[in-house]
């Protein structure tokens, strides 16, 4: 089946041809006619299947006639992030450029007044954070009357982050009749109330498993220590094949003080995590996309749905607190028909969170054994000696306690200063030399 099987216009096929893709995804093959033909759908797909484009395609068709008005934008798109927001918008630049369409993207950590503007000359397409989205509807800026189409994307995640008694308000000021489209890689019980309340007759359309991680990415977990987690995923860095990768941590500090350390290292490294700017956040994702760096430690909000093209490897630095987390990670490589590798470093104290994603995905992921890569001997450095005049001068000046047993003078503990990281120094991990070096 090729894209002109779907009923998609002449001007829409030329954009698709332009970017490169000449087939649908089964997601896209079974979601653009549903789509077209005005049905409420539910799709249920892993990431990187081409789930955006599966509903961006047919809006743009479907809203290629009309116009818009002020602050009444004709569609809604709700984003869990800022990062997905802003490649939905990619999206529509890129598969509407034969088309005339309007669109603004309401995201925090940008100036608000520019959105305002934007909504004030009208738009076809409303992309935006459920946050951001409230703050500009609670000021009068936006009108949802005449909202014809709602995509509620990455359902699951808006869960994760508590947006859905937001997403429910927000379909209460939606038209009663209107299109409505939810999209999730997994369908826990408050999605399926979600949809069952604001979805009418919807068509339900699966095409992997819930939970079921891409079977073209090779997965490992990898054991290690606590104190030698470093060391292991500088060795693994350094003796896989890594082209670029993307590290996942649970916490921002964690991934602040790995990227200050792999960058000590030499690593073209960068960072990604909540407490950056959106301006910030934005430009170290472009400098990952245009090679610039070619390693990003990143916090889960670039788990979800980001796609950057020709991602070799994840590393979770961190085992994932939700297991559905893990299935999202490691779904940044092996994207669109490639292969792709997952490393996971796991201690003892992460058992029961591995077995809670093998319970999720349905399959036991393979164990490799601890690399042993012992470091160099580490300098001691010598405790600062008093100058000898010093102990002179102390020695006159206490003639009362020198009859005396005198206490041993306390001596400061031997501080190991830190050597230079010289590389892989133990033998390489008997896991890379089977298949996967």
């Amino acid at each position: 089946m090729s894209f002109a099987d779907l009923g998609l216009s002449d001007e829409l096929l030329k954009a698709v041809n332009d970017s490169g893709y000449t087939e649908p995804t089964p997601i896209q093959r079974q979601a653009v006619p549903s789509v077209l033909m005005g049905r409420d759908l539910i799709g249920i797909a892993q990431t990187g299947t081409g789930k955006t484009a599966a509903f961006v395609l047919p809006m743009i068709d479907i809203l290629g006639h009309g116009r818009s008005r002020a602050r009444m934008p004709r569609s809604l798109i709700l984003e869990p992030t800022r990062e997905l927001a802003a490649q939905v918008a990619e999206n529509f630049d890129k598969y509407g450029k034969y088309h005339k369409l309007s669109m603004a993207l309401l995201i925090g950590g940008v100036s608000m007044g520019d959105q305002q503007k934007a909504l004030e000359k009208g738009v076809d397409v409303l992309i935006a954070t459920p946050g951001r989205l409230m703050d500009l509807f609670g000021r009068g800026n936006i009108l949802l009357t005449g909202c014809e189409l709602l995509v509620i994307d990455e359902a699951d995640r808006m869960l994760d982050m508590g947006f859905i008694p937001d997403i429910e308000e927000i379909c209460t000021k939606l038209p009663k009749k209107r299109q409505t489209l939810l999209f999730s890689a997994t369908m826990p019980a408050p999605i399926k109330k979600l949809a069952d309340k604001f979805l009418t007759e919807p068509k339900s359309v699966e095409v992997a498993r819930p939970a079921t991680a891409n079977a073209s990415i090779e997965q490992r977990l990898v054991e290690t220590s606590s104190r030698d987690k470093r060391d292991t995923l500088r060795g693994l860095l350094r003796v896989d094949d890594v082209a670029t990768a993307i590290i996942f941590a649970n916490r921002k500090t964690t991934v602040r003080d790995l990227a200050s350390s792999l960058k000590r290292d030499g690593f073209a490294v960068g960072q990604i995590h909540g407490d950056m700017e959106q301006p910030e956040r934005l430009r170290e994702l472009d400098r990952f996309k245009l090679g610039e760096i070619n390693i990003l430690v990143a916090s889960d909000v670039a788990a979800r749905g980001l796609d950057i093209k020709g991602v070799s490897h994840v590393f979770n630095y961190d085992v994932p607190w939700h297991p559905d987390d893990y299935v999202h990670r490691i779904g940044r490589t092996g994207r669109a028909g490639a292969t792709g590798k997952a490393f996971t470093l796991i201690t003892s104290e992460d058992a029961e969170a591995v077995a809670n994603i093998e319970k999720l995905t349905g399959q036991s992921i393979v164990r490799v054994g601890k690399p042993t890569a012992a470091a160099d001997p580490k300098p001691v450095r010598e405790p600062r000696k008093r100058p000898e005049r010093q102990e002179r001068a102390e020695r006159q000046e206490r003639p009362a306690r020198e009859e005396r047993p005198r206490r041993e003078e306390r001596r400061p503990s031997p501080v190991r200063a830190e050597a230079p990281d010289e590389g892989w120094n133990g033998p390489i991990p008997a896991f890379l030399e089977v298949g996967l070096a």
